[in-house]
């Protein structure tokens, strides 16, 4: 039997981890690992277009199974355009094994052709970072970076020089069981008995939610119902805490809508579950914080708290809820559902009015079109920008639909590369990338990827011919827009050109039809509609020191938009109060 080399080693140890794929593109010094690849037939090579698309299809596949994935890329500026994908996986906790391939390990420091240090240059979008630069030091090392990835939610690099990966892996390599999954973590008895002693002086509660509720939908409308809270979340919550919730307050931060900014602030106890929210502005500072999450290093750095709790939402919840006293008096809870119900009433008016004859189309009447056809099971990979407007305010969550995007780190172009990692963990499922034409034109060529694999994709693209949120901070800002139009192709043409389905969509009465059909289409499929880049209303009163990058801090309410089918389920709540 020949003897196994660095790079058929490395390939295995990933096998042994549950990776499934490796996305990347080929090069010189990457070659050894690719080879390794062909020959296991328990990982598959995703030739991708570009390495950011590799980075971003594995970050999305890590949080749609919650397991390791991996992506690689060859020396110097292969690996260079993992980085932006890799910062979004990071600082969206998936788990995400980058291979960085190395110039030869002789010519290390040597201003080698292509030479740049991936050790240094990951270290800030990584939780682990090292070269192998011996093969003994195979297989501990990859087998450590793992254990971060996992263990610590995040990415790892391994940088690997292609001349090392062809040498001889050690005699006797360890066989090491690799952890796969995370522990749940419950707070200590003191800070239970805290966490009681405030909830029970207190007479009005607010639970704000975010992602660290995924799995915790049952406890926290439990603790909610005990407490008489309402409960409002933050983007990334929102698929996790929106459905069946007869607490629902909506939304706060830049595309909030309905009581949630109220009901954070009017309460005298705020209970942040599971959120890392970045924008503190639209935090209360005159009112108790309690903010319970599994990272101790999120705790405190929003807001000024009362107390720290480290645990996992699902444990914390399951120890607290026996213990509070239930609360009877429903008077804040009632007022802040109603308040909820009236500010979607006053919203969406301005986009139900003759938008089947609105030229150019209305974006929020493509996006609830789009709510009411897909699937029950859907995933939406959601490009930032206007896109994630239209995705927050009409995607409606079901508890079995995934909503995924950029999200934290707000890197353009992230729909259609995420969409091919969803895609690629299960063919069955729908997948619909809500890309803007700004965002898909940039990572456009990966559109051949769908092409190359046979994947049924559904890109819905809003095409606007403009750069809409950027012209959106101009405006508030007082600054005229520039630089943000695009002089755009036909983009169903495009797609045809690449072996695709596609179809333009002009005027309102062709849409549903038109999305029928790429949904029944059984490959990849696009749906070019062009929008109206002048869809957006600002209010009134918002000063130039308002913007900040993507967040509107000041403003209580920053966009005034539809919000689709949010509307029938504050009706559904409100109907569920009880009357005097």
């Amino acid at each position: 039997m020949a003897k196994q080399n660095v790079a058929e080693q490395f390939v295995d140890i990933l096998v042994h981890a549950g990776v499934k794929r490796l996305y990347g593109v080929v090069g010189d010094s990457l070659n050894p690992v690719v080879d390794a690849v062909r020959r296991n037939s328990a990982i598959d090579w995703v030739h991708v277009r570009h390495e950011e698309t590799a980075a971003f299809a594995a970050g999305a596949e890590a949080q749609i199974t919650g397991k390791l994935t991996a992506c690689a890329g060859s020396c110097g500026p292969g690996n260079l355009h993992l980085i932006n994908g890799l910062y979004d996986a990071h600082r969206s906790m998936a788990p995400v094994l980058a291979l960085a391939s190395q110039i030869p390990s002789s010519e290390i420091g040597l201003g080698y052709f292509q030479e740049t240090h991936p050790d240094r240059l990951f270290t800030e979008c990584s939780h682990y970072n090292e070269l192998i630069s011996n093969p003994q030091q195979m297989p501990r090392l990859l087998q450590t970076a793992i254990q971060h990835a996992v263990g610590q939610s995040g990415v790892s690099v391994v940088s690997l020089p292609g001349d090392i990966a062809s040498q001889p892996a050690p005699d006797k390599p360890l066989e090491t069981a690799l952890v796969t999954s995370r522990p749940t973590v419950r707070p200590g008895d003191a800070e239970i008995d805290r966490l009681v002693d405030l909830i029970d002086r207190a007479q009005r509660v607010t639970l704000f939610c975010g992602s660290g509720t995924a799995g915790a939908h049952a406890e926290v409308m439990e603790f909610a119902e005990k407490i008489k809270s309402p409960v409002g979340h933050a983007l990334r919550g929102k698929e996790w805490i929106q459905y069946d919730n007869p607490f629902d307050v909506g939304m706060s931060g830049l595309l909030g809508y309905g009581a949630a900014y109220e009901a954070t602030h009017e309460c005298d106890l705020l209970i942040l579950l599971g959120t890392d929210f970045p924008y503190n502005a639209f935090l209360p500072d005159d009112v108790k914080i309690v903010q319970v999450d599994i990272r101790p290093e999120h705790l405190g750095r929003r807001s000024k708290l009362d107390l720290a709790v480290w645990g996992d939402v699902r444990e914390t919840l399951r120890a607290l809820t026996p213990r509070v006293k239930p609360k009877e008096n429903r008077r804040f809870l009632d007022k802040m559902l109603k308040k909820h119900a009236d500010a979607l009433e006053g919203v969406v008016k301005a986009y139900t009015r003759k938008v089947e004859k609105h030229v150019p189309i209305h974006p929020e009447y493509v996006a609830s079109v789009l709510d009411e056809l897909a699937d029950e099971d859907a995933v939406f990979t959601v490009d930032t920008g206007m896109c994630n407007v239209w995705a927050a305010r009409y995607i409606s969550p079901n508890g079995r639909r995934r909503v995924i995007g950029s999200f934290s780190h707000g890197s353009m172009a992230n729909a259609l590369p995420m969409a091919i990692g969803a895609q690629f963990t299960d063919r069955g499922r729908q997948v619909v990338s809500m890309s803007g034409d700004g965002g898909f034109s940039m990572l456009m060529g990966d559109f051949l990827t769908l092409v190359q694999y046979d994947l049924p994709v559904k890109v819905v693209l809003f095409n606007n011919s403009s750069l809409g949120m950027v012209e959106l901070e101009m405006l508030v800002a007082g600054l005229p827009s520039y630089g943000t139009t695009n002089r755009n192709p036909d983009f169903a043409a495009v797609a045809r050109a690449c072996g695709a389905h596609g179809v333009r969509v002009e005027k309102p009465k062709d849409l549903a039809g038109a999305l029928k059909s790429a949904f029944k289409h059984k490959g990849p499929a696009l749906v070019d509609i062009v929008t109206d880049p002048n869809a957006l209303s600002i209010p009134p009163k918002i000063s130039a020191d308002m913007v900040t990058g993507f967040a509107l801090s000041a403003s209580k309410i920053v966009l005034d938009g539809g919000v689709g089918r949010m509307l029938q389920m504050a009706r559904s709540n409100i109907r569920n109060v009880p009357r005097p």
